[in-house]
């Protein structure tokens, strides 16, 4: 029954999250998003492909996804497995988008709309050591990958954590560890781009 009550949860929030807010945004600034500098549809690559604005825009309404789809079941009191699946599924929705070939964005900030929500202090903590980590070297990419660590190292050196919480924010590092395989790769070779570097076209 629980299995049940889950599935239209973990669709509605993956089908929310392939709302595809960068693509929108840089289509209607007459930018092909997916066809400039990484081909990413997340704010990074806005901000580099398109412009301030539309890249505000994406870093607003990504996160936006991921709480809107973790709090609706937390409201109406589902099991916090549900939540939880529904949660990765949004971010899984804005990573492997099915409306286009299962590309998509990277899921830090629809992540991090996430634990705002799961774990309101764990999005601070994170939060706080990515944009310590990218005003250090301007790495978005690195930053990222740092916040995402954190939350659940925070949480296991809290000593007070629900399991759910820890499973979630394990599963959203890995997953953001695997999407960000080629920038570590580039980190490592000492090619990546900094923050305000522009995009070239693909």
């Amino acid at each position: 029954m629980t299995i049940l009550i889950a599935v239209p949860f973990v669709l509605l929030g993956y089908l929310l999250g392939a709302i595809p807010m960068g693509k929108i945004v840089a289509r209607l600034n007459g930018v092909d998003i997916q066809a400039v500098g990484s081909g990413n549809i997340g704010a990074t690559n806005v901000l580099r492909s398109v412009g301030v604005v539309p890249a505000i825009i994406v870093a607003l309404t990504d996160p936006l996804k991921g709480a809107i789809a973790s709090l609706v079941p937390m409201l109406l009191g589902m099991d916090p497995w549900i939540v939880v699946f529904t949660a990765f599924a949004t971010v899984l929705g804005n990573n492997f988008n099915v409306f286009l070939g299962f590309r998509g964005g990277k899921g830090i900030a629809t992540s991090f709309g996430v634990f705002v929500v799961i774990n309101p202090t764990v999005s601070l903590v994170g939060l706080a050591m990515a944009l310590i980590t990218m005003a250090m070297g301007r790495y978005v990419s690195l930053g990222s990958m740092v916040g995402m660590i954190s939350a659940p190292l925070f949480l296991l050196a809290s000593g007070s954590f629900a399991v759910p919480d820890l499973a979630l924010t394990t599963a959203l590092a890995l997953l953001a560890g695997y999407r960000h395989r080629e920038n570590l790769r580039k980190l490592a070779k000492g090619t990546e781009r900094r923050l305000g570097e522009k995009s070239e076209p693909r």
